[in-house]
């Protein structure tokens, strides 16, 4: 099948893992060719069954030779925080002095720490403190991203910081998918009052939010301390007036039966899940949900419940993969790192691992008609890889072996070095 009559690029010499079997596979097309047309993948298939009417030699054609790489999906890190000010290096050395994560919490630390340092920061200086992280993260082959809002808990806050992810995309060549996460913690000037504060989320900053066209789905942190599963339901009810998609913050610490809830509302995903049980699966499945694990904040936390992957895998729920980066619990931004992580700590294949930050990342996010795959008609988003096989993506990291990025058919990265 070809996309297009001209075609615009063709890599040939190159070997695809397409990531169009899910987890079960890589995909792979050894030997083969890809053309790009209009920011589309337009072709690919074995080199040798290159249609008969094209020629390696057309002048209108660009042609890279691949030198027998690989090419992958573009990566996505599907769930992050990376627009927030000052930093949390003080609980870490709390956390390792023995301090929990609620203890920290209950004390005024976590995430209300975060809040007040993003309350005093201009949007420029969000802006130029998120930029390094969203840089390191492309450098990586990462070409879609998504970014939560939640260190504001006011409406001007939530605002500045979904501005400021909004930017983001003007200083990289990264698809930004926004998420408004309003209801991540209680703010000091509400803390013995949430149904005050959710009045406030559902009524004036989600109003505001969606008039503003600043947010791509709305997403609820349902826990012992952050909102109750009635809490939730409220957000949710808000969002789904607006036809707003659903993610949740859910079974991290607890098992509140958050996931079981997002899934009646046909939620994108459910998101942390250590604590999630078989009922909660079977919904998921049932909706469509994907599991979005963050193997960084268990890594960070030292947390000790890994979450159901063989009940997981049982039901045949996708399994998304992303860093969760963050100040408080995952000061990671590295997507190779997560790759190894989810294979060493949670006992995925590699194939399983990259399906995560490819087709089933575009899934959490409501782009699996476009992203996270190697297919004719979706989004020219490929990174080109110096390895012999696609399991050393998880093999090792801190060595980068991406040599070229495309998004939307152009070219936005390349490293020629061996």
């Amino acid at each position: 099948m070809t996309l297009f009559k001209h075609w615009q690029t063709l890599y040939i010499n190159v070997n695809l893992a397409t990531m169009t079997d899910g987890s079960e596979s890589y995909g792979e097309i050894t030997q083969a060719a890809l053309a790009i047309s209009k920011g589309k993948i337009a072709w690919l298939g074995k080199e040798s069954d290159l249609p008969k009417h094209f020629s390696v030699k057309a002048d209108d054609v660009e042609v890279i030779d691949g030198k027998g790489q690989w090419i992958t999906p573009g990566l996505i890190d599907c769930h992050t925080h990376l627009v927030y000010g000052g930093n949390r290096a003080n609980e870490f050395e709390m956390r390792l002095q023995g301090k929990s994560y609620q203890e920290i919490a209950n004390a005024g630390g976590g995430i209300v720490s975060t809040v007040t340092a993003t309350r005093k920061a201009s949007e420029q200086e969000l802006l130029a403190s998120a930029l390094p992280r969203l840089t390191a993260l492309h450098q990586q082959g990462v070409t879609t991203v998504e970014i939560k809002s939640g260190y504001g808990l006011d409406t001007l806050n939530e605002i500045k910081m979904l501005k400021v992810a909004g930017l983001l995309a003007d200083e990289l060549p990264v698809t930004i998918k926004r998420t408004f996460l309003g209801a991540h913690a209680l703010p000091i000037e509400y803390k013995d009052n949430a149904e005050g504060y959710l009045d406030i989320v559902c009524a004036e900053m989600l109003p505001q939010v969606v008039s503003e066209n600043l947010a791509d789905a709305v997403d609820v942190f349902c826990e012992g301390i952050g909102f109750s599963l009635e809490q939730t339901k409220r957000v949710f009810d808000a969002a789904q007036s607006y036809n707003l998609p659903i993610k949740v913050h859910a079974e991290q610490l607890s098992n509140l039966g958050a996931s079981e809830l997002a899934a009646n509302y046909n939620a994108l995903s459910s998101d942390h899940i250590e604590f999630l049980d078989e009922a909660g699966i079977k919904a998921m499945k049932k909706s469509g949900m994907t599991a979005v694990l963050l193997p960084g904040a268990f890594y960070f936390l030292r947390e000790t419940q890994l979450p159901p992957i063989e009940l997981l895998r049982k039901h045949q729920v996708p399994m998304a993969v992303a860093t969760d980066a963050n100040p408080g619990t995952s000061p990671i931004h590295n997507i190779h790192l997560m790759l190894n992580m989810a294979c060493t700590l949670f006992r995925l294949t590699p194939s399983e691992a990259l399906a995560g930050i490819t087709c089933y990342g575009a899934k959490a996010l409501g782009l699996s008609e476009s992203k996270g795959q190697l297919a004719v008609g979706y989004d020219a988003d490929i990174a080109l890889w110096d390895i012999n096989q696609p399991a050393e993506l998880c093999y090792q990291f801190g060595v980068n072996p991406l040599r070229r990025l495309v998004q939307n058919g152009q070219q936005v990265l390349m490293n020629e070095s061996a």
